[in-house]
């Protein structure tokens, strides 16, 4: 198997006249001027020069502003206060979604606007939310 470099980072430099007119370098003898008419195969009469790639000062870009954030909703669950708040967006998961906590589907969250803390589905906060949501859907 014979590997190639790719012609366009390589150059090619042939020798000039006069390194060829030169004694050493005649068809009937070596380089080291023992009298031999062998060549090698290794030793080609032109040499390559690797071109080093040209380097392009990295230009300052101005910073990359993510919506992601920004659109970014908590959801609740109406049956028993689970806030869903993960990385996916509520609307790009699947139909078949289910609560972690209690099943329900998909259609009964509801969008959640308060800020969203840490500890939001620890149980002690998630049944104070529930009892909270029980409250509102009885009044209105």
């Amino acid at each position: 198997m014979a590997l190639q470099a790719p012609s366009s980072s390589f150059q090619t430099v042939k020798p000039s006249a006069a390194l060829l007119a030169s004694p050493a370098h005649t068809p009937r003898t070596s380089p080291n001027g023992l009298g031999l008419g062998l060549r090698s195969s290794f030793l080609p009469s032109f040499t390559l020069s690797v071109s080093s790639p040209q380097k392009q000062p990295r230009t300052q870009r101005a910073p990359r502003i993510s919506m992601r954030a920004a659109a970014k909703q908590a959801y609740i669950c109406r049956d028993c206060g689970y806030i869903y708040n993960d990385k996916t967006p509520f609307d790009n998961l699947p139909d078949k979604y289910f609560c972690p906590v209690c099943g329900a589907p998909k259609r009964r969250f509801k969008p959640y606007v308060p800020a969203v803390e840490k500890n939001a589905n620890s149980t002690d906060v998630r049944k104070a939310r529930k009892a909270e949501l029980k409250r509102d859907e009885a009044v209105g």
